[in-house]
């Protein structure tokens, strides 16, 4: 069913494609409304992607999100309806190679300004073992793990903050009536995720041990980014069952870098983190992707959950 969200912090309103970086077929002011409101009416296919747009488009933007608030993304399939309202509105914002179902409602359907979020940003191949630990740790294990294109980019603040400039300008292209506020408030907010990303390089740069471990391998670019090592239990799909030999390996691996806690997070299981940890004397805490904003979330909106993930991360790796 279609998911309309209203204009509140943390749900939002997503965009049309990027100058020279995404497929992007122009619209004139006057087709701002051809979602039948005065608005210009966007899909967005999850949180990431509508808050994005909630904080480029302000008044002017009104949004339907394609992920209901609880539902884990990557098991999202288009409905009927969904397809329908893709069709009627005048943008989507998506981001190819997370949700397959989005991918391909998007690519067959009519919509004016289609943006793929990862076309604004470099994509790198993660596995199971991401950062500054763990190309040593492969050379002395002879560890190898399945990998593919890491699409968890809004967790870098710093790839965020790359892809809100690409949305901004194409939101001045597609509805340039508004474009001095969209380029406004897309400056705000990537000085805003520019505040985020000195927050975390303070935060985490003097700390007891730089690794850490997840369910799956969502962190890897916030890994990088900050030179800590993400040591994720399955891989890249949240989903996927470790193998006993992983298992074994992350409980000797949390032993000998001090690791102290195992992350799980909110809209996935955390069964298996907690026998991990009950197995290797080890704490839990949630280390949230931001998927999806719940009640359970550790706040209502993207950077207050940020924010909450520095904090279980400091006190993870032990802050100086």
């Amino acid at each position: 069913m279609n998911v309309r969200r209203h204009h509140i912090s943390g749900i939002a309103v997503a965009a049309v494609t990027a100058l020279g970086l995404g497929t992007l077929s122009a619209c004139s002011a006057d087709s701002a409304a051809a979602g039948g409101s005065d608005k210009f009416d966007v899909v967005a296919s999850f949180y990431p992607m509508a808050f994005l747009a909630e904080q480029i488009g302000g008044d002017h933007v009104k949004v339907t999100s394609l992920t209901e608030p609880g539902q884990e993304p990557h098991d999202l399939e288009i409905s009927a309806q969904q397809r329908t309202q893709l069709e009627k509105s005048d943008a989507a914002l998506y981001l190819k190679g997370l949700q397959p179902s989005v991918d391909e409602a998007v690519t067959q359907s009519g919509i004016k300004t289609k943006i793929d979020a990862a076309t604004l940003t470099s994509l790198e191949e993660h596995g199971t073992e991401v950062g500054g630990h763990a190309a040593e740790h492969d050379e002395e294990h002879g560890h190898e793990e399945a990998g593919g294109k890491d699409p968890h980019i809004w967790l870098d603040p710093v790839k965020y903050a790359e892809v809100a400039e690409g949305v901004g300008k194409a939101f001045e292209k597609a509805d340039p009536d508004h474009a001095a506020e969209y380029r406004k408030n897309t400056a705000d907010l990537v000085t805003k995720l520019g505040t985020l990303d000195t927050e975390f390089k303070n935060g985490l740069a003097d700390t007891r041990t730089k690794v850490f471990i997840t369910t799956h391998a969502a962190f890897g670019y916030l890994a990088e980014r900050y030179g800590l090592t993400e040591e994720a239990i399955s891989g890249l799909d949240p989903e996927s069952e470790p193998s006993g030999a992983r298992v074994k390996e992350l409980e000797k691996m949390a032993k000998a870098d001090g690791v102290t806690t195992v992350f799980y997070e909110t809209l996935v299981s955390d069964k298996t983190a907690k026998t991990i940890a009950g197995d290797a004397k080890l704490r839990t805490d949630v280390l949230d992707p931001i998927e999806g904003i719940t009640e359970k979330s550790r706040g209502t909106d993207y950077f207050a959950v940020q924010k909450a993930n520095l904090k279980a991360l400091q006190t993870a790796l032990g802050t100086a």
